[in-house]
C-alpha cells in the first residue's frame, strides 16, 4: 500500500499546478517569514482581544489541484496570476486542511469529484504549503468519497471487514500515507480521525466499534510522530450534545488532543451555544477545541449553473448579509468565539478556493468537472454513491462562499484573518437591508412594512425607509394560498419582502412565532423535559419556530390548543412533522376532540426536513370547542419538530 500510495504522490508531483495547468511557480516567502501588513480601506473588522501568536487561522483548500487542472486561474489583489495558497499566507492563514479518500475512483480510472483526493493529493498541497509557512491538518475521511453525519460509508476495498479487520486498515493505511505525505514536503501538525462522525464512523454506528477504530487510528499517528495533534470531528452543536459525545471517547480510551466540530451558522445555532458547548468539552476533559469548518455567502448568485447549497432561501438562519463585509463578519466572530475559550486553539474556514471552472454555460463546464473532479460529485461516482451523488453530480455547491471572486481575484474579506490581529477601524456604513417577511391570511388585505432594519459594518442596526416595487406588490393575490418576493430599496440598497399567503386559521399562534405561547399546553408524561419551542429556522416548516421534542431515555408528551366560540360544522385540521430515530413501535399522532368524541391521524417522521402533513377531514362540531393536539410517544433519542398548525372550516 505504501508503494501505491508513494507512486501516485511521484506521479502527481509531475504535473504543474500553480496558477493552472502545466504552469509553476517557484514560492518566495520562506517558511516561518512575517507576512506583509495587510491594509483595507474598507473593510470594517473588530480586533480580536488577545489573540495567541499560535491560533490556528485556517483554509480548507482540498479542491485546489482539480481547480488548477480545470484552468482556474487565481490572482493576488493586483490582478496577477499567484499561487492562492501565496495569497492566503500573505493575508493571515497559517494552516491548511486536506481531505483525504482511500480510493475516490472507479474500475476504469475515473475520479468520484470532489477534488479527487487522495493522500497524494495532501502530499503535493501541503508541500507547497509548507513553502509558505504554513503547516497542514490530513482530514482522513477513511472513506472512497464524502463522509458526513449522513454517509459514513467504508471504502470499496474495505467491503465486509468487520470493525477489528478495518481497524487494522486504518492503522496501517494512516501510517503509510502519512509517511508519503511528509516525504512529499508537508509540514504536518495535526491529523483528523474521521470528518463529522457524529452518527458514525467508516460503516459503523455502534459507539464500541467506532472508538476501536479511532484508536487504531490514533496508534498509527502518534508512531508517526508524537508531537503530531489528534483530531476527532464531529458536527451539529445546536444539538447540545458533545458532552456525551466527549464522554463516549474517555469511557473508551481514545487518545486524542483536539475536540473539533463544523460551525455553519445557516444551521448550527448560536455562537454563545458552539462556545458553550465546546468549553464543557475543554473543562472537563482537558482537551484543545477548535472549528474545523465554517462558511458564509458573500453573495446569493450562482457562478456556474450548478446549484448552491446557499442562496437566497428562508430555510436556514442569516445572521449576517450575504455580503463580502458579512463574511468578514462572520470569520471575525466564529475566530473570537473560539479564542475566547483558553483550550481554542484555531478555525478553519471551509474550501476557500472553490469557484466555478471556465467556460460560458453548464455545458461547458461539465467536461473538465467530469474530468479534473473540480466538481463537488461526478457523474462516475454514482457506483459509489448512487442515492446523492449518482442523482445529483455537477459543480461547485459553494462557489459563493468562498473567499476569491468567480474570476479568481481575492475578495477583502480574505484580508479578515490578518486583520483580526490588529482590527481595521474604519468608518461605519450601510451594508445591507435585512429582508421582510409578511404572512396574509387567505382574503385578508396586504399591507407591506414601511421600513427595514439596515445592517451597517460592524453589525449594528437602524431601521431604514424602503420603497416596494408597486408592480409586484399589485401582483399579489390574496385569494388563495401562494407565496411571492417583492423587491424594494432603501438607503441605496435592495430590500427583499417574501409575502406568504396562508388558509384562515382559527387556532392562537399555529406557527408559534408570536413570543406569547401561552395558548399552548405542552405537558411531559414522563419526569424528564420532552419538548419546547424552538427557534432554528432550518427545523422549522416556515418562520423560525417549531414545537421541538428529544430526550435521550424516554419520550413522551402532548401539546394542545382549546378553540371556543367556533361556528357549527364541519373541520379540517392538519399540522407538519419532520425527525427521526423514533423506532418502530413509536405512537407519533394528530389529535382532534370535538363533542366528545376523538379524531387521529399518524404523523410520519422519516428524516431531518423531510416533512409530512397530518390530516383529519370531516369532524363535526356542534358545541362551538375543539381541541387540537399532538401526542408522542418513542424510544429515547428519538427527535422532530411540529410546525404550522390548521384549523379551519370545509366548504
Amino acid at each position: 500500500m505504501r508503494r501505491a500510495i508513494a507512486m501516485a504522490l511521484a506521479a502527481l508531483l509531475l504535473v504543474g499546478c500553480a496558477g493552472g495547468p502545466g504552469k509553476t511557480e517557484e514560492p518566495t516567502t520562506e517558511q516561518g517569514a512575517e507576512p506583509p501588513r495587510v491594509t483595507s480601506n474598507s473593510l470594517y473588522v473588530k480586533k480580536v482581544e488577545g489573540l495567541r501568536e499560535d491560533f490556528i487561522l485556517g483554509a480548507d483548500v482540498s479542491s485546489l489541484l482539480s481547480e488548477e487542472a480545470s484552468g482556474v486561474v487565481y490572482r493576488n489583489f493586483s490582478g496577477e496570476p499567484q499561487d492562492m495558497l501565496q495569497t492566503l499566507a500573505e493575508n493571515g492563514v497559517n494552516y491548511v486542511r486536506v481531505r483525504v479518500w482511500v480510493d475516490p475512483f472507479d474500475r476504469d480510472g475515473h475520479g468520484y469529484g470532489g477534488g479527487n483526493c487522495t493522500a497524494a493529493t495532501a502530499g503535493k498541497i501541503g508541500a507547497r504549503a509548507a513553502k509558505y509557512g504554513m503547516k497542514l491538518l490530513v482530514d482522513f475521511h477513511y472513506s472512497d468519497f464524502w463522509a458526513d453525519p449522513a454517509k459514513q460509508q467504508s471504502p470499496k476495498a474495505w467491503a465486509g471487514l468487520d470493525e477489528y479487520g478495518k481497524a487494522e486498515k486504518i492503522r496501517a493505511y494512516t501510517a503509510e500515507s502519512l509517511a508519503a505525505i511528509r516525504d512529499a514536503g508537508a509540514n504536518i501538525g495535526m491529523v483528523q480521525l474521521g470528518n463529522e462522525t457524529t452518527k458514525g464512523f467508516c460503516g459503523e454506528t455502534s459507539v464500541p466499534k467506532m472508538c476501536l477504530m479511532y484508536r487504531a487510528g490514533a496508534e498509527a499517528v502518534r508512531a508517526f510522530d508524537p508531537n503530531v495533534l489528534i483530531a476527532v470531528h464531529f458536527t451539529n452543536p445546536e444539538a447540545g450534545n458533545f458532552k456525551k459525545l466527549a464522554y463516549m471517547l474517555s469511557s473508551n480510551q481514545v487518545d486524542y488532543d483536539v475536540f473539533a466540530t463544523s460551525y455553519y451558522p445557516y444551521w448550527h445555532g448560536t455562537l454563545e451555544n458552539l462556545q458553550a458547548q465546546l468549553s464543557a468539552v475543554a473543562g472537563e476533559y482537558k482537551k484543545k477545541v477548535m472549528v474545523a469548518e465554517t462558511q458564509w455567502a458573500y453573495t446569493a448568485a450562482d457562478g456556474d449553473d450548478s446549484a448552491n447549497s446557499i442562496g437566497e432561501e428562508l430555510k436556514y438562519e442569516k445572521p449576517y448579509p450575504f455580503t463580502v463585509q458579512g463574511q468578514s463578519r462572520e470569520i471575525r466572530d466564529v475566530a473570537a468565539a473560539v479564542a475566547a475559550i483558553p483550550e481554542g486553539i484555531g478555525v478553519f474556514y471551509w474550501e476557500a478556493g472553490w469557484i466555478p471552472v471556465p467556460g460560458e454555460k453548464y455545458e461547458d463546464r461539465l467536461p473538465l468537472w467530469e474530468a479534473n473532479g473540480s466538481g463537488w460529485a461526478s457523474s462516475y461516482a454514482a457506483e459509489y454513491d448512487p442515492d446523492d451523488a449518482g442523482r445529483y453530480y455537477g459543480g461547485s455547491a459553494c462557489d459563493n462562499q468562498a473567499l476569491f471572486a468567480f474570476d479568481g481575484t481575492p475578495l477583502e474579506s480574505l484580508k479578515t484573518f490578518a486583520l483580526l490581529r490588529t482590527g481595521n477601524d474604519v468608518p461605519v456604513a450601510a451594508d445591507a437591508l435585512d429582508s421582510a417577511v409578511v404572512t396574509v391570511r387567505v382574503g385578508e388585505s396586504l399591507e407591506l412594512p414601511e421600513t427595514v432594519p439596515a445592517i451597517f459594518t460592524d453589525g449594528s442596526r437602524a431601521e431604514t425607509a424602503v420603497t416596494w416595487n408597486e408592480a409586484e406588490a399589485k401582483a399579489v393575490s390574496t385569494d388563495a394560498v401562494n407565496q411571492y418576493v417583492i423587491h424594494g430599496a432603501g438607503d441605496g440598497k435592495e430590500a427583499l419582502c417574501y409575502v406568504n399567503v396562508v388558509e384562515a386559521n382559527y387556532l392562537k399562534n399555529y406557527s408559534f412565532e408570536d413570543e406569547d405561547r401561552s395558548m399552548w399546553t405542552v405537558t411531559p408524561l414522563q419526569p424528564e423535559p420532552q419538548a419546547d419551542f424552538q427557534v432554528k429556522a432550518t427545523d422549522a416548516y416556515s418562520g423560525e419556530v417549531s414545537l421541538h421534542f428529544w430526550n435521550g431515555t424516554a419520550v413522551e408528551w402532548t401539546c394542545e390548543q382549546t378553540v371556543t366560540d367556533l361556528p357549527e360544522g364541519d373541520w379540517r385540521i392538519s399540522v407538519r412533522g419532520q425527525g427521526g430515530d423514533v423506532g418502530e413501535d413509536a405512537d407519533i399522532h394528530l389529535y382532534v376532540i370535538a363533542d366528545g368524541a376523538t379524531y387521529t391521524a399518524p404523523i410520519p417522521l422519516t428524516g431531518w426536513v423531510d416533512w409530512h402533513e397530518a390530516v383529519i377531514e370531516h369532524v363535526p362540531c356542534s358545541s362551538g370547542t375543539l381541541t387540537v393536539g399532538v401526542y408522542v410517544r418513542c424510544r429515547g433519542g428519538g427527535w422532530g419538530t411540529f410546525d404550522d398548525f390548521l384549523l379551519n372550516p370545509e366548504k
